[in-house]
C-alpha cells in the first residue's frame, strides 16, 4: 500500500464543512458542483439530503448553499452570496492560491498559459478569473499552437495534474517564451506530488498496480497515468483502475500495489484490501509523512460564530472526514430528524457535537 493515499487536507476540510451544513440546516442543502470528485462521497451526501447542482438557477432563493472544493468562477461566488441564504465556499486554499496568481499576473499585464484539463471544474473556475488573458493548454502541441502573447507571459497549472504531464507542458512553454514567469513553488498541490511519489516507490516492487478513484477525479487519473508510465519502464507491470472493490478483476496474482486518489475514502481502500485477501499480508511503503491540515472555511466559521457555536470547531483537526461520512444520515428523512435548531443554544447545545461524533 502506498502512503500517503486517499483524502488530502482540502478534501478533509470540504467534507467536514458540508457535514456541518447538513447538521445545522434543514434539508435540502445545495452544493454547487460535486463537493469532491468521488461517486461514493457524493452518493452518501445525497442520501443525507444534499442536492448537487450544475447551475445556481437550480438553487432556491435563501437556500443553504456550499461551493465545491475545486473552486468557482468569481461571478458564481458573487451570485451565491447575493442569494440571501447561508453560503459557505469550501474551495481548497491551494486552488485559491492559483486564482490569486492569475489576478496578480494579469493585473501586471501578463498573458497566462494555464496547463489544465478542459472542462474540469477547477480549470473552468480558474480560467474565469480572467478569461480574456488565460490560455488553456493540455499538451505540448497546444503550446506550439498559441499565438503571439507578447513579452510578458506567465505559466500556471491545475493543481491535480500529474508531475510528468505538467513538466512537459512547462518545458514546451519555456522553449516558446524565453522570459516565461513561473511561480516560486509549483502549483501542483502537495497531495498530488506526494501520492505520485509514493506510487513510484511501490511500482518498482509489484506486479500489478491498483489505482482506486472515480473516473472524473483528475487526481486519480494522474495516478493512473503515472502507473502506466511506470509500466512502460518496468515492462511486466499491469495497471488496474477501479472505483469500488467489487470492480477488481478476478485472478490477480503476485505482488499487488494499491494507491488511491485524494478524493477516495480510506474505507474504500480497505475494502479493496479485504477483497484482495493477500496471503502474505500487507506492507505500507511511505514516501512522506503527510500531516497538512486546513481549518474550516471562513464562511462556516462565520456561521458558527453567528449561532454562538464557534468553539465547537476547536477539535476539528482531531475529527477524520472518513468518520464524518460514516456518521451521515442515511436518508433525507433521517437528516430532518437530526437537524439542530440552534435558535435556543442553551437548550439545543447537546445536539451539536462535531461531525462524526455521536451527539
Amino acid at each position: 500500500m502506498a502512503a500517503p493515499r486517499s483524502f488530502c487536507a482540502g478534501v478533509e476540510m470540504a467534507i467536514k464543512a458540508l457535514a456541518w451544513l447538513v447538521k445545522l440546516n434543514p434539508p435540502p442543502v445545495y452544493c454547487y458542483h460535486e463537493i469532491v470528485h468521488n461517486r461514493l462521497v457524493v452518493e452518501r451526501f445525497e442520501r443525507a439530503g444534499v442536492v448537487f447542482v450544475q447551475s445556481l438557477d437550480e438553487v432556491p432563493e435563501g437556500a443553504t448553499l456550499m461551493l465545491s472544493a475545486h473552486g468557482s468562477a468569481p461571478e458564481v461566488v458573487t451570485e451565491a452570496l447575493a442569494r440571501g441564504g447561508v453560503m459557505v465556499d469550501s474551495v481548497c486554499p491551494l486552488v485559491t492560491k492559483v486564482h490569486h496568481e492569475v489576478k496578480l499576473r494579469v493585473g501586471k499585464g501578463y498573458a497566462v498559459i494555464y496547463a489544465g484539463h478542459a472542462g474540469h471544474d477547477e480549470a473552468v473556475a480558474t480560467m474565469a478569473v480572467a478569461p480574456a488573458a488565460v490560455h488553456l493548454v493540455q499538451h505540448e502541441d497546444d503550446v506550439a499552437a498559441l499565438g503571439d502573447l507578447g513579452e510578458s507571459v506567465a505559466f500556471l497549472a491545475q493543481t491535480t495534474l500529474s508531475v510528468d504531464e505538467w513538466q512537459g507542458v512547462l518545458a514546451a512553454s519555456r522553449e516558446r517564451y524565453a522570459n516565461l514567469w513561473t511561480p516560486g513553488r509549483t502549483d501542483l498541490c502537495f497531495a498530488t506530488t506526494n501520492r505520485q511519489a509514493a506510487l513510484r516507490l511501490i511500482a518498482e516492487r509489484v506486479d500489478t498496480v491498483v489505482v482506486v478513484g472515480s473516473p472524473n477525479s483528475s487526481n486519480a487519473n494522474a495516478l493512473e497515468a503515472v502507473a502506466r508510465r511506470s509500466a512502460w519502464a518496468h515492462g511486466a507491470l499491469d495497471v488496474v483502475r477501479i472505483d469500488l472493490a467489487d470492480e477488481l478483476p478476478p485472478g490477480l496474482t503476485g505482488v499487488v500495489g494499491v494507491t488511491a486518489g485524494a478524493s477516495t475514502p480510506e474505507d474504500v481502500v480497505q475494502a479493496v484490501i479485504a477483497r484482495l485477501d493477500p496471503v502474505d499480508g500487507v506492507s505500507v511503503v511511505e514516501a512522506v509523512d503527510e500531516d497538512e491540515y486546513f481549518p474550516p472555511p471562513p464562511g462556516l466559521r462565520a456561521l458558527m460564530r453567528s449561532r454562538g457555536l464557534e468553539e465547537l470547531l476547536e477539535g476539528d483537526r482531531l475529527v477524520a472526514a472518513s468518520a464524518v461520512l460514516e456518521a451521515l444520515p442515511s436518508s433525507r428523512a433521517e437528516a430532518s430528524g437530526r437537524w439542530c435548531d440552534t435558535s435556543s443554544v442553551r437548550t439545543q447545545r447537546r445536539c451539536i457535537a462535531p461531525p462524526g461524533v455521536a451527539s
